[in-house]
């Protein structure tokens, strides 16, 4: 796991948008995995931003997760979050986006594992981008998950029903959702993980520096031969060794660029 350590969110955005720049530019086919929340939105905005001329129209994306319940057009809905802030301004065609259907009936396993099959299909991930839940939670795999999960039906903790309460207020928060699992995102073969903000500090820490435990799910990116996680000051201020981190990003940008991270 690398950890690099920025000034603040922009700067964060900025970073992570090197890193995806450098993957786009050199596989126009790439397949990304995105991640709906809050903290990857400005990572969007600035691979969108007409002043890096980035071409997604040959790249295929596959959304992370969703609520249970919910139609793609619900303004809560990680679709819409994904289609609105990055698949639309990027140009990704409808047959290269693949999206969790939070509307999906019968069947719920057999959806998911045709979802895994479409992944597999299109070569893999080359690239899962994800934030981080403040329960340690990537995706929606929450406390208490099987680190070798597949796409799945699961429930959301009550610790998440709280923190996205406002993006639903006044209506009650979804008790369920769609997610890839562990399992999944593991095989990505490069992953990003954006946290900022003092609220994600504890999460961090221990996704960083404690054991790997089903109990902070993030903490298995530890295990990832290619994990990135990138996080501005104040996320990054409960890690003991946030002073090597530095000095190991920064070694490896004078000697080998961006391309060493």
């Amino acid at each position: 796991m690398r950890v690099l350590i920025e000034t603040d969110p922009q700067a964060v955005a900025l970073r992570a948008a090197a890193l995806v720049e450098g993957l786009v530019r050199s596989k126009a086919g790439c397949v990304i995995g995105l991640a709906a929340g809050a903290t990857p939105l400005a990572l969007y905005a600035e691979l969108t931003d007409r002043r890096r001329s980035l071409d997604f129209s040959r790249a295929t994306v596959f959304g992370l997760d969703e609520y249970l319940g919910l139609d793609g057009a619900h303004p809560a809905s990680c679709a819409l979050t994904l289609r609105a802030h990055f698949i639309d301004k990027a140009g990704i065609s409808p047959a290269r986006t693949h999206l969790l259907d939070g509307m999906a009936q019968g069947d719920l396993a057999a959806y998911c594992a045709a979802y895994e099959e479409r992944i597999r299909a299109a070569g893999g991930l080359d690239l899962q981008i994800l934030g981080l839940g403040v329960n340690g939670h990537i995706g929606f795999n929450e406390p208490g998950c099987g680190l070798a999960g597949r796409t799945r039906l699961v429930g959301l903790r009550r610790s998440t029903r709280a923190t996205n309460a406002p993006i639903f207020a006044p209506a009650p928060v979804p008790e369920a959702a769609l997610t890839t699992g562990i399992g999944t995102i593991l095989e990505a073969r490069r992953i990003i993980l954006l946290a900022t903000g003092p609220s994600k500090a504890d999460a961090v820490a221990k996704m960083v520096e404690g054991p790997v435990s089903a109990l902070v799910p993030a903490s298995a990116l530890q295990l990832h031969p290619d994990a990135v996680v990138v996080l501005d000051e104040a996320a990054a201020a409960g890690l003991a060794l946030a002073r090597d981190y530095r000095d190991e990003a920064a070694i490896c940008l004078e000697r080998g660029g961006i391309a060493a991270i």
